[in-house]
């Protein structure tokens, strides 16, 4: 079964489809291998600028592996200076870390001035 609408739209061509069909329907122009030379450099351009960037990725991983391999082997120095039980929960100093309902105000109260600033940007 055929579609009404193709059909419709077959019958119902003007001058204009007419001429281009014409045009496009006729034999192509002999360019001496010209269009098949362009389309060969547009697909080559095409393949560069696909592959250069994972090349660009892959040498900037080579380079940077000797450094990578000195910093991992860095890390474990650096944390081990580092003295853990000054950071258990127990030794935290809390008597002047600030209550919780001061922290909540002091969020009501930025996301009220950030609200304001709002306003008074769109008047």
């Amino acid at each position: 079964m055929e579609s009404k609408i193709i059909n419709m739209a077959e019958k119902l061509k003007d001058e204009l489809d007419l001429s281009l069909e014409s045009l496009f329907g006729s034999e192509p122009i002999h360019d001496d291998g010209f269009s098949v030379r362009i389309v060969s450099r547009v697909r080559r351009q095409m393949w560069v600028r696909r592959l250069s960037m994972p090349i660009a990725l892959l040498a900037g991983a080579i380079i940077e592996a000797k450094p990578l391999m000195g910093l991992v082997g860095f890390v474990p120095k650096l944390l081990g200076s580092v003295p853990v039980e000054r950071f258990v929960a127990d030794n935290l100093p809390t008597i002047d870390a600030p209550q919780i309902s001061t922290l909540i105000m002091g969020i009501a109260l930025l996301g009220m001035v950030m609200i304001v600033g709002r306003m008074l940007e769109e008047t």
